[in-house]
């Protein structure tokens, strides 16, 4: 970020710092004529509740700061091992072409692709296999085995991987040219087990998927660049992670028992006492869901893996032994999976119910402003920091008015779904093809 950037951004931050603390002290003082002790002690719980959101987000804002800075200041060599690409697929042929075209023109001395077939009922292994052998220092390799899941896929990959580290990604996601050389650099602390990279919408076509893009900029990789600040970071992406081979196997590489194979890796590895890194500079473009369906599939999805991941490693979140950072880590995950899509669909709630029977539309129209706000906050610093196009931050808008509202729907039902046992799929997605 150029320093000129750097001020007009803290400028501004400060100016929606201070907009903040006034629409928090507006509705505490607000005057609503509350008939009985449950409606009194519920606006309490979310007056509280609002707080700590405020210090969540200025908590991210600022670690994700320091680690922004941790990372220009670190003075890591560069290194170049042999790094194994894996790429598991199953019915990606509309777009495991571009995606391995994507992977050959990676800015990086040697390194090979395996691209694991799973069993693929379409072309995708006769398109993968068209681009078998040697391409200046990438090597293609094709592997296919019938189908047995993305886990499964992903460890024959590990097994027949030849590089000391390992990048795995998704089938339906292109890598930028620079993600590599910007990535290996984290290893050659001993400590580092891997290393989690950025994740862009590659499809910014209508509202959905550029509100998508937005979230994926301001609501995950925020979250990911502050807790590297404490190498803690608590889910590695699918489309894009970089491990060593040794950590994997130290594990046993992917378990196939939940929805979130890389959530559950990521706890694995923490819970092992390694350190999880983030590097915004390695990117996988991927291709959002452009219909509503889809993206409520999408996110039903990810909501019941993670709570899978959570219930399988529940032990760790009251263990003694586990280190505190990572027991934090596990508890931040109970919060923004669990609790805060709770809270926010139950304020909604109350307050719609509030402005209806009882005329009170004040407190409902400043709990909208508030976290709009704080998302406005976030969104302009996310968007500088990571060179994104600055017409997202007018998103911010539309993402609180309704799209958080809706995913945060589609949650609190994967979570009573997930409490009732009730059993899922995986869902997949019908990709278009834009990568």
């Amino acid at each position: 970020m150029k320093r000129r950037e750097a001020v007009l951004v803290g400028i501004l931050l400060v100016l929606l710092i201070a907009l903040s603390v006034v629409l928090y002290r507006q509705m505490l003082q607000t005057r609503v004529p509350i008939p009985n002790g449950f409606l009194r002690g519920a606006m309490l719980v979310l007056f509280g509740f609002l707080l700590l959101l405020i210090l969540r987000y200025f908590v991210l804002l600022w670690f994700s700061y320091l680690n922004l800075l941790d990372d220009a200041d670190d003075g890591l060599a560069q290194i170049d091992p042999l790094v194994s690409v894996l790429v598991p697929a199953y019915n990606e042929g509309a777009v495991i072409q571009g995606s391995i075209r994507s992977l050959m023109t990676l800015d990086y001395p040697h390194y090979e692709v395996l691209v694991i077939d799973d069993g693929s009922s379409d072309d995708t292994y006769r398109k993968a296999v068209a681009f078998e052998g040697q391409h200046g220092g990438c090597e293609v390799r094709v592997i296919h085995q019938p189908n047995a899941g993305k886990a499964e896929a992903l460890n024959t990959g590990i097994q027949a991987a030849r590089g000391a580290l390992v990048l795995c990604m998704d089938g339906d996601s292109a890598l930028a040219p620079q993600t590599l050389r910007r990535a290996v650099r984290h290893f050659t602390d001993p400590n580092v087990a891997a290393v989690a990279g950025s994740v862009k919408v590659v499809n910014r076509s209508n509202t959905l998927t550029a509100l998508q893009a937005l979230e994926y900029i301001e609501g995950l990789n925020m979250v990911r660049q502050a807790q590297a600040f404490f190498r803690t970071v608590n889910i590695i992406p699918g489309p894009i992670g970089v491990f060593r081979r040794d950590a994997l196997l130290e594990i046993g590489g992917y378990e196939a028992d939940t929805f979130a194979e890389d959530c559950d890796t990521t706890l694995r590895l923490l819970i092992r006492g390694w350190q999880i890194k983030y590097e915004p500079e390695s990117i996988a473009y991927t291709e959002a869901p452009e219909k509503l369906l889809d993206l409520l599939k999408q996110r039903y999805r990810w909501t019941r893996g993670i709570l899978q991941a959570l219930r399988k490693h529940r032990r760790t979140l009251i263990d003694p032994r586990a280190s505190i950072m990572t027991t934090g880590s596990l508890w931040y995950m109970v919060f923004e999976g669990i609790m805060w899509p709770i809270m926010n669909v139950f304020a909604n709630v109350l307050f719609l119910a509030m402005a209806a029977t009882m005329g009170a539309a004040t407190p409902l129209v400043i709990w909208w402003a508030q976290l709009t706000v704080l998302d406005l906050a976030a969104a302009m610093y996310c968007v500088v920091v990571e060179g994104e196009r600055l017409w997202l931050v007018p998103y911010a808008v539309l993402y609180r008015l309704f799209f958080a509202l809706t995913i945060d729907v589609t949650k609190v039902l994967a979570t009573a779904e997930e409490l009732l046992q009730l059993r899922m799929d995986w869902g997949k997605l019908d990709r278009i093809g834009r990568i």
